[in-house]
């Protein structure tokens, strides 16, 4: 059985720093692409970031501050958040997957037949 497990979430200040971790197990082949997604109260889920073997990309709210890595030996998946601020609040999801594109599986994520972590909250207070 497929399973994704988030683990790093938490309270910060703004401008402090958190990173995200995802244990993926079930799986028999590497996901075309792996990544996070967030969700903050009354907001739809948006894309955060993703990784595949030869790239990766950010949303433009988080780009330059947070950092996608993965390891495929241990088949996990990293999120480094820095630079935090409070719009930042939501809960994350790492979810892993295949689209047509990086940019179609991070951008539509309800287009998209994926795996879902059952999440971890982030909030960055002012």
């Amino acid at each position: 059985q497929v399973q994704l497990v988030e683990s790093g979430g938490g309270s910060v200040q703004a401008g402090g720093s958190l990173r995200l971790s995802c244990a993926a197990s079930g799986y028999t082949y590497s996901p075309k692409y792996m990544g996070w997604f967030r969700q903050a109260p009354g907001k739809e889920r948006e894309g955060v970031a993703a990784t595949s073997i030869s790239s990766t990309l950010y949303s433009d709210s988080v780009k330059g501050r947070f950092n996608i890595s993965q390891d495929n030996t241990k088949k996990m998946v990293y999120l480094r958040m820095n630079s935090l601020k409070p719009e930042d609040t939501a809960m994350y999801y790492c979810a892993a997957g295949t689209a047509r594109s990086i940019n179609s599986w991070l951008m539509y994520p309800r287009m998209n037949d994926n795996t879902w972590g059952q999440g971890t909250q982030v909030t960055v207070s002012s």
